[in-house]
Formats: structure tokens, C-alpha cells, sequence
């Protein structure tokens, strides 16, 4: 084993050597795994070991250990947006298709679908308008208030009075069945 010298005349390599220890508590600390903690350490020396610019850094323990706090920062964050990544699309994969469904359900859904249609077709104009410009289309009730030259309140009371009686309809249509 080669002698080390002061830590301004170390190599990249001494320093990694002496403050590998420190430098994988670190990482592990951050990334939660050994193994990952490991292979952040190595890429950090890696990526320093291309460069020649650490020849000029004085403090270089110091600076290793920010590479190697910056990269098991950016590997856990990389890790935790794969992971909701992962789920999005494990969940995606749950969902039934229209095709897998049966003919009872296709004709129970038909019938709810026309007795929200028949119940929104029985509301005053307005309000149908109000309820279906926020309820189906998205807009605001400013933005709906503005168009009807109404209150905002009343907005809001027009889309309350649909969804009651939109409520109403689909008890009665579920108790008749």
C-alpha cells in the first residue's frame, strides 16, 4: 500500500479509499439501500475519475461527499418517480374493458344513462344548462354566470337543484328494478 500524502497532494483514488466508508453511509442514508448506496458511490467516482478539474479542489473529501450526496439524491427521486410510474400503469391494467362486459351490465347502465337523460331533460333550460356546462364540460360558474347573465349564487343553485333532482330520478328508476 502506497504511502498517503496530504489531503492537497491526495489523488482522487486516495481520497475515495480513505472516505469510502463515510462516503456510502451517505448514500445509504439517502437512497435507503446498500446496494444502491454502492453503485451511487461508484458512479460518483466514475464520474469524477473523467474529469480533470479535481486536480485544483482542495478540499476534495468534501467535495466527493457532495457528488455522492447529489447523486443519491437525484437516484432517489429517479427511484420514487418510476415507482408512481409503476403503479400508474399497474393500476391501468386493473381496468375492465367494454368488451369484457356483460350483456346485463351493458343494459343496466343503458337504462341508468337514460334516466339521467330523462331527468335532465325535465329540468328548466337553464339549469340544464348550468349543470351540464359544469358538471360535464368543466366550465366555471363565473364563466357560466357571465353567459347567462346571472349571479354566480345562482349558478351555484341551478347546478345544486340539477344534481338533487338528477338524484332523485336515479332512486326512483333503482327502486322500481
Amino acid at each position: 500500500m502506497r504511502p498517503v500524502g496530504t489531503a492537497e497532494n491526495q489523488t482522487l483514488t486516495d481520497v475515495f479509499t480513505t472516505h469510502r466508508r463515510s462516503l456510502l453511509g451517505v448514500a445509504e442514508r439517502i437512497t435507503g439501500c446498500r446496494h444502491h448506496a454502492e453503485d451511487v458511490v461508484q458512479d460518483a467516482f466514475l464520474k469524477l475519475l473523467g474529469t480533470e478539474s479535481t486536480s485544483s479542489i482542495r478540499a476534495k473529501a468534501g467535495y466527493l461527499m457532495m457528488v455522492v450526496r447529489n447523486l443519491a439524491i437525484d437516484h432517489y427521486r429517479r427511484k420514487g418517480l418510476e415507482s408512481r410510474l409503476m403503479a400508474a400503469e399497474e393500476e391501468g391494467q386493473a381496468v375492465s374493458t367494454p368488451e369484457a362486459a356483460s350483456p346485463e351490465s351493458v343494459n343496466v347502465n343503458r337504462q341508468l344513462l337514460h334516466t339521467l337523460e330523462s331527468a335532465l331533460a325535465d329540468l328548466p333550460e337553464r339549469t340544464r344548462y348550468a349543470f351540464e356546462m359544469h358538471r360535464i364540460h368543466g366550465h366555471s360558474q363565473k364563466d357560466i354566470a357571465e353567459t347567462l347573465g346571472v349571479s354566480p349564487t345562482l349558478v351555484n343553485v341551478m347546478i345544486r337543484d340539477a344534481l338533487v333532482h338528477c338524484r332523485k330520478a336515479m332512486k326512483r328508476a333503482d327502486s322500481s328494478s
